[in-house]
């Protein structure tokens, strides 16, 4: 069974993160130009202070009338006590439980209090998906009498 370690071993190392300090419209355009739908949020130490998704910026920006450019990343953010993680021997099965109850789409990785990363919903799909690929190829093989 797949686990987050083999997500992220396929995943490109990189994190994008940004300061909690920081406008939201700034993370915004980080994170349109990276193509990607979160961000960590890093304080001046180094600590992983939380994380913001374009999600919050739509419930908590556009829909109670504050703008981008006025609104510091902190105040939108999901604080880290609060975000829900994953471990990396967290199977990709139990991964997809947790997207779907708590009706997320990234999870921070965590080994102990050491961050390694972020998957997203995407990457959980694309490994659900691969391993169903190769369980079909099997059992067509199977079939087709290819292990004798």
């Amino acid at each position: 069974m797949k686990t987050v370690r083999d997500i992220l071993k396929n995943k490109k190392s990189e994190v994008w993160s940004i300061s909690p300090k920081a406008m939201v419209f700034d993370a915004l355009a980080l994170m349109g130009e990276k193509e990607i739908g979160a961000l960590m949020v890093i304080d001046e130490k180094g600590k992983v202070a939380g994380i913001i998704s374009e999600r919050d910026y739509a419930r908590k920006i556009i829909l109670v009338g504050k703008t981008s450019k006025e609104t510091p990343v902190e105040q939108i953010m999901t604080p880290a006590s609060q975000m829900y993680t994953v471990k990396p021997e967290t199977t990709v099965d139990d991964c997809m439980v947790l997207i779907t109850g708590k009706k997320i789409r990234h999870i921070p990785v965590f080994e102990g209090e050491k961050f390694q990363g972020i998957i997203s919903i995407g990457d959980v799909v694309k490994s659900i998906i691969s391993e169903q690929e190769i369980l079909i190829e099997h059992l067509s093989n199977y079939i087709a009498g290819k292990y004798v």
